[in-house]
C-alpha cells in the first residue's frame, strides 16, 4: 500500500479539483463536520485494501493559510484525498481562518469520530498537544512540529536544509548579478531550516567555485532576517521582492506560503521593465501550483507532504500505529530539488551533473547540509 500512496503525483490537480467545491471545506466552527463521501480503490490498490478501511475515518485541520495556499497545506489536503481515494476511507476536513479556530476545529474532528487527524503546520502544536493529551484513544499527526511527546501524536517533519542546499548551490551557479536572496514569514524552525540550507548551498558554491555571491535578507550565524510576520498579506512579500531586486538580487526565495505569490507579482512586473529575476518556490513544486508566475520559477525546494501523509493513514488504516516520527529527507525522498521547467535549457549539464552529485554526498554524509532547526 505505501508503494500505491506513493504515486501521488508532486502536482497539485486533484487537490484542486476537490478543493474548487467550497462545500468540502469547513471554516473553523465548533460543529461537528460532515462527512465527505467514502472514495473506492480501484487498480491494484483494491486488492491490498485492510478490513475495515470503509469505516475508517481520515481527518485534516489546516492553519489559517488555508487548503488552497499552493503550499504545504494544499499538499498534506491532498496526501488525504488521495488515501481516500486509494483506500476507500471516509475523509473529513476542517478549514481554520485564524489561529482562533485551531481548537474548535480539532475538537470537532474528535466529536465528528476521526481516527486519525493530520493537523497542519507549526502553529498548531499547542491545540494539538491539548486536544490529543483529551482524547488518548484518537490518532494524531502533525506536519512539521516535533514538539509533541504523546503514545497518540507522529510528528511528520522534514530535513528541507539538504534540499534547499541545492537550491542555494544551483542560485549561485546561476546568478548574473551575484546576489541572491531569501525572507520567511516568521521567524520559526519550520521556516528557518529553508534559508539556512539555501545561504549554506550559497557558501559550498562561494567555497568550491571561487565566487562571491551574496546573501540578502538572511544572516545564518545571527539566525536573523527578513520576516513578513505572517503567512497572508502578498503586499509585503511584493515589498520585499521589489527592495531586494533594487539591492541586486536577481533570485529570490520567499519561504512564507501564500505571501510568496506577492514574489510572483513582483518580479512579473520587475521583468516586464528589463529587469531578469527568477524566483525559487517551496514546499509544493511550484510550476505545478501557482496561479500565475510559473514561468518565473527556477525550481522548488519540495517537501512531499503528500505522500509522508499517506503513508501514515495508510499504515494506521492497516493497525500498525506508532508514534515514531516520520523524517523527509534526500534520501528517502521526503524532500527534493523540483525539475527546472521552462529554465531546464538554462540549467546546464555541467550544473545538473554538480547538484546530482551533492546530493549524493549529502546522502552519503561527506558534505553537510544542517541547520539549527534540523530533526535532530
Amino acid at each position: 500500500m505505501k508503494n500505491s500512496l506513493r504515486r501521488i503525483q508532486r502536482s497539485t490537480g486533484v487537490a484542486a479539483a476537490v478543493l474548487g467545491a467550497s462545500a468540502l471545506v469547513l471554516t473553523g466552527c465548533g460543529a461537528a463536520p460532515e462527512a465527505s463521501p467514502s472514495g473506492s480503490a480501484t487498480g491494484s490498490a483494491s486488492a491490498s485494501v485492510p478490513a475495515g478501511a470503509a469505516d475508517y475515518t481520515g481527518c485534516i485541520v489546516s492553519d489559517s493559510g488555508g487548503f488552497e495556499d499552493r503550499s504545504f497545506n494544499q499538499s498534506s489536503y491532498e496526501g488525504l484525498t488521495q488515501a481516500k481515494e486509494e483506500l476507500g476511507i471516509q475523509t473529513k476536513q476542517a478549514e481554520s481562518q485564524a489561529a482562533t479556530d485551531f481548537e474548535p476545529n480539532l475538537n470537532s474532528m474528535v466529536r465528528g469520530g476521526c481516527d486519525l487527524t493530520v493537523t497542519v503546520g507549526f502553529l498548531l502544536a499547542d491545540a494539538t498537544k491539548k486536544i490529543a493529551a483529551g482524547n488518548p484513544d484518537a490518532h494524531f499527526a502533525i506536519v512539521d512540529d516535533n514538539s509533541i511527546e504523546a503514545e497518540n501524536v507522529k510528528p511528520i517533519i522534514y530535513d528541507t536544509a539538504q534540499a534547499a542546499f541545492l537550491a542555494g548551490y544551483l542560485a549561485a551557479g546561476t546568478t548574473e548579478t551575484g546576489k541572491v536572496a531569501t525572507y520567511g514569514g516568521m521567524n520559526i524552525p519550520t521556516v528557518t531550516i529553508f534559508m539556512d540550507g539555501f545561504a549554506e548551498g550559497v557558501a559550498h558554491h562561494n567555497e568550491t567555485k571561487g565566487t562571491d555571491v551574496e546573501v540578502l535578507g538572511w544572516d545564518a550565524d545571527a539566525q536573523n532576517g527578513t520576516f513578513t510576520g505572517d503567512f497572508e498579506n502578498q503586499g509585503k512579500g511584493k515589498t520585499n521582492t521589489t527592495n531586494f531586486v533594487n539591492e541586486g538580487a536577481d533570485i529570490i526565495l520567499p519561504v512564507a506560503g501564500p505571501v510568496g505569490l506577492g514574489t510572483l507579482d513582483a518580479v512579473k512586473e520587475l521583468n516586464a521593465g528589463g529587469k531578469d529575476v527568477k524566483v525559487i518556490w517551496v514546499d509544493s513544486d511550484g510550476y505545478e501550483t501557482v496561479p500565475n508566475g510559473k514561468e518565473f520559477i527556477l525550481t522548488s525546494v519540495m517537501k512531499l507532504m503528500g505522500e509522508a501523509v499517506g503513508d501514515v493513514i495508510s499504515e494506521d488504516v492497516a493497525g500498525n500505529w506508532d508514534n515514531t516520527p516520520y523524517v523527509g529527507t534526500l534520501e528517502n525522498e521526503g524532500v527534493a530539488l523540483a525539475p527546472f521547467h521552462d529554465f531546464d535549457a538554462d540549467v546546464t549539464d555541467e550544473m545538473k551533473a554538480e547538484l546530482e552529485q551533492l546530493k549524493a554526498d549529502i546522502i552519503a554524509g561527506t558534505v553537510k547540509a544542517e541547520s539549527p532547526s534540523s530533526p535532530k
